[in-house]
């Protein structure tokens, strides 16, 4: 899968939101990257992770976040559901599962089953495209989640303890 090809189709006007989005999915994918290498224990589709990291927020597009340059329709918490449709047109069924179920910890019924869609969505949790060059650190992350309830927050920390 060219996974840069998927991007450029869906943002080829929009520089500045593809240029942020590239970033932020790169940060994801190396993290999850890092996280493969170090537990191969885990014995983790290091592939499929890195384009599905790389993936995981093109629903963005369809959105209206205007802080981050996002000017859809839709209200942001659906990017990840939006970035399903869109992948599953593709032809990418278990990339699009990643998209939907990366949102904060899980979305009720879109709860990360696999351990890739775990480590996409863990990775995602260190780095907001409104704050591109701050990565957070487990206690920010920690802290950021708190608001979605002490359940998201007690699954973002196990997580910790099994990826890092």
């Amino acid at each position: 899968m060219d996974y840069l090809s998927i991007i450029y189709k869906y943002y080829p006007d929009n520089d500045e939101l593809r240029q942020l989005l590239l970033k932020h999915s790169r940060q994801v994918a190396d993290r999850c990257l890092q996280i493969a290498v170090k537990h191969k224990e885990l014995a983790l589709d290091v592939q499929f992770l890195e384009e599905a990291a790389m993936l995981h927020d093109i629903g963005i597009i369809r959105c209206n976040a205007p802080s981050i340059k996002c000017y859809g329709s839709e209200p942001y918490i659906r990017h990840g559901a939006i970035g399903g449709e869109m992948l599953r047109q593709e032809g990418y069924e278990r990339h699009a599962r990643v998209c939907e179920r990366h949102t904060g910890t899980g979305l009720p019924g879109y709860e990360p089953e696999t351990l890739e869609e775990q480590v996409v969505c863990y990775a995602d949790k260190f780095y907001s495209k409104s704050s591109p060059d701050h990565v957070r650190t487990i206690a920010e992350t920690a802290q950021s989640l708190k608001k979605f309830g002490e359940p998201g927050v007690c699954k973002f920390l196990d997580w910790a303890e099994r990826f890092e």
